[in-house]
C-alpha cells in the first residue's frame, strides 16, 4: 500500500464538484463528501473519472 503524496493530495478536487477530497489510506479511495463518490487510487495513480468512482451511502 502507497501514501499518496501530499503535495498532490491539496492539488486535486473532485472532477463533478470541484471540492476538496478526502484521503481513505486504508481503502486507497479519494472521497468526495460531496458528489457522495470515492474515486480509486491504482498502482499509487488517482483515477480521476466519474464512470470509474464508487457511489458511497450515507450507512
Amino acid at each position: 500500500m502507497t501514501a499518496l503524496d501530499p503535495w498532490l493530495l491539496e492539488r486535486l478536487v473532485c472532477p463533478m464538484t470541484r471540492t476538496p477530497l478526502r484521503y481513505d489510506e486504508a481503502a486507497q479511495e479519494l472521497v468526495s463528501d460531496a458528489a457522495g463518490l470515492a474515486y480509486p487510487i491504482k498502482d499509487g495513480v488517482p483515477v480521476m473519472l466519474v464512470e470509474e468512482a464508487r457511489r458511497i451511502t450515507d450507512a
